[in-house]
């Protein structure tokens, strides 16, 4: 694996993940003397995902699913600078941060994640709130049931993307509606089924809990345009909704095309110590990370286990240590929430459902977030 010089002094966490929140709490306990550490993040905090279907369905507080960043980093003895990276100058090593001076760093990781924006979909920027950021969509809920309670909206909403976030949030936002008459609840996918990515037999279940909700679910329709009534399909149909969510895949952040990385479909492309393949000063982590060695779908499971790795590969590549490889495991436990305290778990092709496994599912999200308390 590549070697790095000795002498460097400027470590840059880029993006406020859940890798690098979990590398900040590790680093706190151990830091490495002589290193300045930084984390840029938009904001003091940032949502931790397993739980924001959950918060949808109103049974945790916003509080709940906050990693606190702020703090965080005042343990680990890291700066905090509050903006949005935009740019990265590797000849000059100098990161760019509208509003801040240009940032030094001998050695920069990048955690900031993926967006679900439909920019090429017309009305959408101005009518329509993505799934992810996470932040920016728990914010929108909010002001929307703030809209429902004064009467300024219905209880009518559209989601963009039949795939497992958006049946997950659907059934959510559905859960939450349960006492507003007329709410209706539409799920709208391009394909020819919903739930490409799970077994045929937790796809079957999830239908049925998704019609036990009135969740309405359309295939083979293309939404065209998205306005303050709703959204336009290419059929000249129309779905009309107070809230349109766009869950429909996800697209890589914009500026890393600039950064000169190497990029597969706009992800980093990283070895398997996490590296740019273009750059060794250079981390990739989480959703906005391409692992060239073993390509996986964007999970959380994977940004957590990529972070004990991250930590020792920062502290080689900064000369305290050996680099060490990540081996992604094949498949995942997915734990989907159902709306109510209920969750069902697919691994396998096997389906489970139950209480019990939303209370697992509780158990393993308080863990996580118990050590940041």
């Amino acid at each position: 694996m590549p070697t790095m010089p000795t002498n460097l002094s400027d470590l840059v966490l880029i993006g406020g993940g859940h890798t690098h929140a979990l590398v900040l709490n590790a680093w706190a306990g151990d830091p490495l003397p002589g290193v300045q550490l930084t984390l840029i993040n938009p904001g003091p905090g940032a949502p931790y995902t397993g739980m924001l279907p959950g918060y949808i369905a109103g049974h945790y507080a916003r509080e709940d699913l906050q990693i606190d960043l702020s703090r965080l980093c005042e343990r680990a003895g890291a700066r905090l600078v509050q903006g949005r990276a935009q740019g990265i100058d590797r000849a000059a090593r100098m990161i760019d941060v509208p509003g801040h001076p240009p940032l030094r760093y001998d050695v920069a990781a990048l955690d900031i994640g993926i967006t679900s924006d439909i920019p090429s979909l017309p009305g959408y920027a101005d009518h329509a709130q993505s799934a992810k950021p996470l932040g920016s969509y728990a914010a929108a809920w909010a002001g929307y049931l703030d809209r429902l309670r004064a009467g300024t909206a219905d209880p009518r909403i559209a989601i963009i993307g039949g795939g497992v976030a958006g049946v997950e949030l659907a059934m959510a936002m559905a859960f939450r509606l349960r006492d507003h008459a007329g709410a209706e609840v539409t799920v709208l996918e391009a394909a020819p089924n919903a739930l490409p990515a799970v077994g045929r037999g937790a796809r079957a279940r999830l239908l049925r809990h998704m019609a036990g909700f009135g969740i309405a679910v359309r295939t083979n329709v293309r939404v065209v345009a998205v306005d303050a009534d709703g959204v336009q399909l290419a059929d000249g149909g129309r779905v009309a909704a107070s809230l349109v969510l766009g869950a429909a895949g996800s697209r890589p952040q914009d500026w890393l095309r600039d950064t000169g990385l190497a990029l597969s479909d706009g992800y980093v492309d990283v070895t398997p110590s996490l590296q740019s393949v273009s750059d060794p000063r250079i981390f990739a982590v989480g959703d906005c990370a391409h692992m060239v060695h073993a390509p996986r779908p964007k999970a959380g499971v994977y940004a957590v286990r990529q972070a004990p790795l991250l930590r020792q590969n920062l502290r080689a590549a900064l000369g305290a240590g050996a680099f060490r490889a990540y081996h992604p495991q094949r498949d995942y436990l997915k734990l989907i929430s159902l709306g109510d305290r209920s969750a069902l778990a697919d691994k396998w092709g096997l389906p489970l459902e139950g209480r019990w496994l939303w209370w697992l599912k509780d158990r393993i999200d308080a863990r996580f977030m118990g050590q940041f308390r």
